[in-house]
């Protein structure tokens, strides 16, 4: 069975997610090594969120107990937050509900502003991760791509996409109320990635033009040239801080990039350039600047909110201020997600009753087998009686094995597995075993 352990932005807060951001081992492998009956394990972790996908062997009792055990001792391993910390912080779904909650996190649904595209690729990141790792199962890999198609199809099929905004562009409109005038202002950027480019784009879109970019990695002068940035070098980085009118920080360095020294030190950088240059004018540092913190672990230290002048904007006072309207979706994805989950339980139903359609053809054919025998043995010129008895039992295998699909579709698969019991004696392991483990789950929340 399926069993995702989530912590999100809605369960746990922005301080407990860097913590878990930041394993020191993948987390994965430590869950897929803690018991033989974890079949694989995905580990989702964003800036807003760390999930465990895990798959359990069913049939083994308790299985949701050793999978929650699993997770969060791989967790207290790779991060050193131990299972005490994390009580109240996190919710267990199990079974047909972990489709569901991975398809709408794909799409966007789940995230602190609804629809920002950003988590599809990470979805997708996550499962290519744990391909590498070898901690993927068959199942886990049908969950992951059955998530990405979700994800398409509801971007593709409602507005959702279009209506949400990215976290880049909502800090970015948090800040449009302080600022009069974009292309005047004079913006650093920390950070070269995906959200680095992204930032760019919603930068210009906003009208700025004046953008520098520094690289805690060295990557700045690549990414400048690509992006027709200002490159800034490790020297001259407090001083450009100093002098920023906005500085936005999105690297996923473990440790702070920006704090309360940086801005002393480039400040009195500058002063002392002031003083040994002429014409060079003194900055008013009494004029409000803007950081805008958009890294999980974060990469601005919170001194940085004690500076004189200086306002401190991080993925948690975003998350407060995100409209309610972005924090709602629309009727018609979460429509588009339920039905994608539903089809994925449908297949996996259909999987769960394979054996027993199995069971019932071969305890039926081996009577033919007999029966046809004993024909043969009698003197069946040409074959036809044992054709006829081969086309009769096709026709009367038909129909319990199209009602053993609807059964299993609709969750009653264990009343055809009772009569193919009672009816001919074929014994079947029961698909519906994992309904008490289920019940466990729900103690588990």
């Amino acid at each position: 069975m399926l069993l995702c352990v989530s912590a999100s932005h809605k369960t746990a807060s922005f301080d407990l997610l860097e913590r878990l951001s930041v394993p020191a081992t993948p987390v994965a492998p430590l869950i897929a090594e803690h018991d033989e009956c974890v079949q694989g394990a995905v580990v989702v972790a964003t800036c807003n969120r760390f999930e465990a996908y895990v798959d359990m062997d069913e049939p083994v009792t308790a299985a949701v107990a050793l999978g929650i055990e699993a997770t969060l001792a791989a967790i207290e391993s790779a991060t050193g937050v131990p299972a005490s910390e994390l009580e109240g912080s996190y919710t267990v779904l199990g079974g047909s509900d972990v489709a569901e909650h991975l398809f709408s996190v794909a799409s966007g649904l789940e995230s602190v502003v609804v629809g920002e595209g950003e988590i599809a690729g990470q979805v997708r990141r996550a499962l290519n991760e744990s391909r590498q790792l070898g901690t993927t199962s068959a199942e886990l890999e049908r969950l992951f791509q059955r998530a990405s198609e979700a994800q398409r199809g509801v971007k593709n099929s409602t507005a959702i996409g279009r209506a949400g905004r990215s976290l880049v562009r909502l800090g970015l409109e948090l800040a449009d109320s302080r600022i009069a005038d974009w292309s005047t202002q004079r913006v650093l950027l920390v950070g070269t990635g995906a959200y680095a480019a992204a930032t760019v784009a919603a930068l210009r879109d906003q009208g700025a033009e004046d953008i520098s970019v520094y690289s805690p990695s060295g990557r700045a002068a690549k990414f400048s040239a690509k992006h027709g940035l200002r490159a800034i070098s490790a020297e001259t980085f407090p001083s450009v801080v100093a002098h920023s009118d906005l500085v936005i920080t999105c690297t996923t360095s473990e440790n702070h990039v920006l704090s309360a020294a940086t801005f002393a030190a480039g400040r009195g950088a500058f002063e002392a350039a002031v003083d040994g240059a002429a014409g060079v004018c003194p900055v008013d540092h009494t004029a409000r600047r803007l950081v805008i913190d958009l890294g999980l672990p974060r990469n601005v230290d919170p001194d940085v909110a004690t500076v004189p002048g200086i306002d401190l904007l991080d993925l948690e006072t975003i998350r407060l201020h995100a409209p309610l309207e972005e924090l709602q979706a629309t009727d018609a994805a979460r429509d588009l997600v339920r039905d994608a989950a539903r089809r994925f339980a449908s297949v996996g139903e259909r999987k769960n009753i394979t054996p027993a359609v199995v069971a019932l053809r071969a305890h039926v054919f081996g009577v033919l087998d007999a029966e046809v025998a004993r024909v043969r043995a009698r003197g069946d010129e040409g074959g036809q009686t044992e054709q006829a008895l081969r086309h009769l039992v096709g026709v009367l295998l038909h129909t319990p094995t199209t009602r053993a699909h609807e059964l299993a579709e609709t969750g009653r698969a264990d009343e055809y597995i009772d009569a193919l019991s009672a009816l001919f004696g074929i014994e079947v392991a029961d698909p519906a075993a994992s309904a008490p483990a289920r019940r466990d789950i729900a103690d588990a929340g």
